[in-house]
């Protein structure tokens, strides 16, 4: 098969970005570090400047590299859930989709509970507090509004928080655009007080500090709640 001067192109850029990650990798570097300007990397691998601007966009756009004026190329530290909450909303096609990241979701919070009670300052619990009190009363409206689903976001964003680990509140970003689906909740009075009632159920076994409580708590709130919702939803 004939290769086009495009597809070599693409290939070589591919192959150069391959070889500057790994680079970066292996190397002493840190967030901050001045790397190289787009001329030097030409010279020193022999490619075209259209070549080095293509892999060194690919760096950029995967947060390893970004450019400074008069300065070069810097070294930057990705953020890997910023790029898949960008990209997640693109991937919601299907009720197979909706399930798969409901299971994330479940797993996430199921895991992370008993660090939340474990770790939650006092502040946080107050808050958390604050969230359920205001809950109740958009639940008893007894119908569905955007500020009970901001609520509901808010509420599950700190549990991720209280567990005091970067990379578990990291995950809200990466389900944010899941729990803000409307799908959440259903509007019948009956369903609503549960949802009040389960949620104040799990502040106050976190305010109690009792891990197994707390994880009973978020397990009927799957079991009975959003789960069902989610996997009868149609993502359009």
């Amino acid at each position: 098969m004939v290769t086009t001067p495009e597809e070599s192109s693409s290939t070589l850029s591919r192959q150069l970005s391959d070889r500057l990650r790994k680079r970066i990798q292996d190397s002493s570097m840190k967030e901050g570090d001045l790397f190289m300007t787009e001329q030097e990397l030409a010279e020193e691998y022999q490619v075209s400047r259209g070549v080095v601007r293509e892999a060194v966009g690919r760096l950029k756009a995967l947060g390893i590299l970004e450019g400074r004026k008069r300065k070069g190329l810097v070294i930057s530290k990705p953020d890997p859930f910023g790029l898949l909450s960008e990209t997640l909303p693109s991937l919601i096609n299907s009720h197979q989709d909706i399930k798969e990241l409901s299971m994330l979701r479940y797993a996430v919070e199921i895991g992370s509970i008993e660090l939340a009670v474990r770790n939650a300052s006092d502040s946080q619990i107050e808050e958390l507090g604050t969230i359920v009190s205001e809950m109740g009363e958009v639940c008893r409206a007894t119908e569905i509004t955007e500020r009970l689903i901001e609520l509901d976001l808010a509420f599950h964003t700190l549990l991720l928080e209280m567990t005091g680990s970067t990379l578990i509140s990291g995950m809200r970003r990466l389900l944010v655009a899941f729990f803000r689906r409307p799908w959440n909740f259903k509007g019948d009075r009956e369903s609503l007080t549960r949802t009040h009632w389960v949620h104040d159920e799990l502040y106050r076994a976190i305010r109690d500090r009792d891990t197994e409580r707390a994880r009973n708590m978020i397990r009927l709130q799957f079991a009975n709640g959003d789960s069902d919702i989610h996997e009868n939803s149609d993502p359009s």
